[in-house]
């Protein structure tokens, strides 16, 4: 996939996860909300040619970015991202924590989508 691809995949995602959540679905907002992250984290890793083919992969583009950056709030918001992502599994969370944590990944988003552009 290309970098625009990824980048647009997560805006999507971002909108489903709102719409699950909407819909009472919160293993479903949940899942979409992690993803919208890994997509944003894969368009920015796939325009630097480094490696987003894993989590492990993920969470070292995410180090990276925070070190170029010096924003230690990325690495956090994506910490609250990867949450989402076991509660897709797990189904722990409440609906109120669903809902802060999206608005935590379009933070994440809105963070990470400029450096698309560096």
């Amino acid at each position: 996939m290309t970098t625009q691809t990824y980048q647009e995949a997560s805006r999507q995602l971002l909108k489903q996860a709102h719409t699950q959540l909407e819909r009472g679905d919160l293993r479903e907002a949940s899942g979409k909300g992690w993803s919208a992250a890994a997509q944003m984290v894969k368009a920015v890793a796939e325009g630097r040619q480094w490696g987003h083919s894993d989590h492990a992969q993920l969470f070292t583009a995410v180090r990276r970015l925070r070190e170029e950056t010096d924003d230690q709030e990325i690495s956090r918001l994506f910490h609250v991202a990867n949450s989402l992502n076991g509660n897709y599994f797990e189904d722990w969370l409440e609906a109120e924590t669903v809902a802060e944590s999206l608005d935590d990944v379009e933070r994440f988003l809105d963070k990470v989508e400029p450096l698309l552009q560096q």
